[in-house]
């Protein structure tokens, strides 16, 4: 799916449901959970946005992914479990989850929001998906958000610990510049634009007074990341774009 969903190809809510959520009762919750806040300056019948399921969701996923990490992986050490909490809960893989289900189709978007491809943008998507896992929780229960995530976790687990995406390439830059003598990277943002519901962040980071690598992205996180990716590119330390790092540097 790419960006340019017109109004007409949109699908309801309850189409949405009946696609992937059969059984979901509470219709008016999952519609709320589609719903961005720019969607409301333009339907005066919407009442509330996705917010506050999208904070609820995002604590859900917290403790669900983890509660799945610690049954899957019984072997598996603290430290590493925790690096991969965070990578299955991290904005991108979250956005790709949302692709996967053709979430962008279902977003309650403005009409510009939309038109500028809002829907399939990574840091939409992910706060979306996290509204939605809000909405199941409250409709169906743990059991529930279980049900819907543990397909998607296989899979985006095995491909992770596959292209050791659980390592973090901010972290891995700044080993780097620590063993060469370095203070730690600085990370500058250059720019800011567009409305504050959808501003993009440009990135440098610098190591020893260069600019390293740069980076943008919807949210400063995301930006910053991109840049540290960048940066071990530039400096031959990852092995494609992916931000998969080298264990032999």
């Amino acid at each position: 799916m790419n960006g340019q969903t017109s109004v007409s190809d949109l699908e309801s809510p309850q189409e949405f449901a009946a696609r992937l959520l059969p059984g979901f009762g509470n219709l008016l919750i999952l519609s709320r959970a589609l719903t961005h806040r720019s969607f409301l300056n333009e339907h005066a019948e919407a009442l509330e946005d996705n917010e506050r399921l999208e904070f609820l969701g995002d604590a859900v996923l917290d403790f669900v992914v983890g509660a799945w990490l610690y049954n899957k992986y019984p072997e598996m050490p603290e430290g590493d479990l925790t690096r991969m909490r965070s990578a299955l809960v991290h904005t991108a893989q979250l956005a790709d989850f949302g692709r996967s289900i053709e979430l962008g189709k279902a977003m309650r978007l403005g009409r510009g929001e939309l038109q500028a491809g809002g829907n399939d943008r990574s840091a939409l998507l992910c706060d979306t998906f996290e509204a939605v896992i809000g909405a199941i929780y409250l409709d169906q229960g743990i059991d529930g958000v279980m049900g819907f995530i543990e397909p998607m976790l296989i899979t985006a687990s095995e491909d992770i610990l596959e292209n050791h995406k659980d390592e973090d390439p901010k972290s891995k830059l700044q080993e780097w510049a620590q063993g060469k003598g370095f203070a730690a990277p600085q990370y500058l943002t250059r720019n800011a634009t567009g409305p504050d519901h959808s501003k993009l962040f440009e990135v440098d980071v610098c190591i020893n007074g260069k600019v390293n690598g740069s980076g943008s992205g919807y949210s400063k996180q995301a930006a910053t990341k991109q840049a540290a990716i960048n940066a071990l590119e530039n400096l031959g330390l990852v092995e494609n774009s992916n931000g998969s790092v080298r264990k032999d540097q």
